[in-house]
C-alpha cells in the first residue's frame, strides 16, 4: 500500500510538470462510537476515528482529466477493530492507522463520447435506500455512513442525443489475482430522461468462473439485466430492480432483487417523509449469497427528515424484517455550526422478539443476528465533519 501512495504522489508531480490545472478537496470526520453489547460482547465498548479523504482532480488542457482520492485513517478502541481487515502502515501503543486508495482513473472527454479508466465508480440505478441495480458495489442501510467502493474497470459513454446516454462497461474480477480474467463482468446500460421521469435499462454478463472465489459464481457465466424507474408525479415514485440467472445454481425467483418507493415534502418542504420496500431473493444482488448484506425477503424502510432552519434537521427512520420481526429504529441530527463543518449526532437501538420474550427467535436486524453470539443493543456516535 505505500507503493501505490507513493506512486500516485509521482502521478501528481508528473501532472504537474504539464502544466495541468490541480484542484485539492476533502473532509476531515473526527468521530466518538459508543455501543452497548449484547450476548459475549462487553457490555460497554467506546472508539474513537480519524478519517481523512483527500481528493485531487488534474485538469490536461480541455479534453482530458485525472481523478484521485486517499482515505486516512487512524482509530482506537472498538473503531480499531475495523482497520484489522485493512493494510496497517503505521501504528502506536494507543491507536492503529492505514492508508487506503479510494480513487484513481482518468477521463477523456469528447464532444458525444467520454471515456473513463481505472480505480472508480460504476454506480446503477435510482433507488435511495436498497439499491438492487448498484451490484458492484451493494449498499448497506445499516450503515448510511459506509464509503461506496470503487472497481478496476473502464467504460465507454456515448450521448447520441440531449438526455440519452448509452453505457458500455468493463470490471475487473472479485478476486485481484485471478490472472486468466474469470468473474470479470461486461455490461451496457442506457438513461433516458424526461421532464419528469428518466428511465435505465442494464444488462450485465460476467465471465464463466470454474473456480469459485465467491459463493454467486458459475462455470456457465452468470447474467444480469435490471430496470429502475424514477418519476416526480403527485410523490416521488422510484422503481428499482435487478435479476441474476445463474444457471448452475438454478436461479428462478430467488434471482430477483426488486424496490420501489416515494419521498413527498409537507411543510413548504421542511418536512420530507420517505418509504422504500424491498423484496431480497436468496440469490440476488443484495442478499449475501449474491455479495449484498441480506438473508430474508422482506423488507421496509422508512423515515422522515425534518428541517428546523436552514443549519439544523432531525432524521427519523425504521428499518423492518417482516419475515423475522426485527427491527433498527435510528435518530440523526445535524447541525452545521458554521461554513463547512457540521455535528451529527446519530443513534440505532436493534429490536427483534427475543429481546422482548427470550424466546429464541433471534431476528436478522436485532441485537444478536442468528448464529451469532455477540452484537449489540446500542450503537451511537457523535461525529464532527470538516470540509475543506
Amino acid at each position: 500500500m505505500k507503493k501505490i501512495i507513493t506512486l500516485s504522489f509521482f502521478i501528481i508531480l508528473a501532472i504537474t510538470g504539464i502544466n495541468a490545472q490541480i484542484t485539492v478537496s476533502g473532509v476531515l470526520d473526527s468521530t466518538v462510537s459508543v455501543i452497548a453489547g449484547a450476548g459475549d460482547a462487553p457490555d460497554f465498548s467506546f472508539g474513537i476515528e480519524e478519517y481523512a479523504n483527500l481528493r485531487f482532480q488534474a485538469r490536461l488542457r480541455e479534453g482530458a482529466t485525472v481523478y484521485g482520492a486517499v482515505n486516512l485513517l487512524a482509530a482506537a478502541g472498538i473503531s480499531a477493530i475495523g482497520l484489522s481487515a485493512m493494510d496497517l502502515n503505521i501504528g502506536s501503543e494507543n491507536f492503529a492507522a492505514a492508508i487506503e486508495l479510494e480513487r484513481l482513473y482518468f477521463r477523456l472527454r469528447g464532444e458525444y463520447l467520454d471515456f473513463n479508466g481505472g480505480l472508480m465508480r460504476l454506480p446503477f440505478g435510482y433507488g435511495q435506500v436498497w439499491g438492487p441495480s448498484d451490484f458492484l458495489n451493494p449498499r448497506n442501510p445499516i450503515k448510511p455512513d459506509a464509503r461506496p467502493r470503487a472497481v478496476l474497470g473502464a467504460s465507454l459513454t456515448w450521448y447520441p442525443i440531449d438526455e440519452l446516454k448509452m453505457l458500455g462497461f468493463f470490471a475487473s474480477p472479485h478476486n485481484a489475482f485471478e490472472t486468466e480474467g474469470k468473474g470479470s463482468k461486461f455490461g451496457l446500460s442506457m438513461d433516458r430522461h424526461w421532464d419528469r421521469a428518466s428511465v435505465q435499462a442494464l444488462y450485465s454478463f460476467e465471465i464463466p468462473n470454474e473456480i469459485p472465489f465467491a459463493n454467486n459464481s458459475s462455470k456457465y457465466g452468470i447474467h444480469r439485466a435490471g430496470l429502475s424507474v424514477k418519476a416526480d408525479v403527485v410523490v416521488g415514485f422510484v422503481m428499482d430492480a435487478l435479476y441474476t440467472y445463474n444457471h448452475e445454481a438454478k436461479t428462478e425467483l430467488d434471482g430477483l432483487s426488486f424496490s420501489a418507493g416515494f419521498d413527498y415534502s409537507f411543510l413548504g418542504g421542511d418536512l420530507i417523509v420517505l418509504a422504500e420496500y424491498l423484496y431480497n431473493g436468496e440469490k440476488s444482488s443484495t442478499s449475501i449469497y449474491g455479495g449484498g448484506g441480506f438473508s430474508n425477503n422482506h423488507y421496509l424502510y422508512a423515515g422522515f427528515t425534518y428541517s428546523f432552519s436552514d443549519f439544523t434537521n432531525m432524521s427519523l427512520g425504521l428499518i423492518s424484517c417482516f419475515d423475522d420481526i426485527s427491527f433498527i429504529p435510528s435518530v440523526s441530527l445535524n447541525h452545521e455550526m458554521f461554513q463547512g463543518v457540521t455535528l451529527t449526532i446519530s443513534a440505532q437501538v436493534p429490536l427483534d422478539r427475543d429481546l422482548f420474550n427470550k424466546d429464541g427467535n433471534r431476528g436478522e436486524l436485532g441485537p444478536i443476528r442468528p448464529g451469532a453470539a455477540a452484537g449489540s443493543h446500542f450503537n451511537g456516535n457523535a461525529r464532527v465533519r470538516i470540509r475543506f
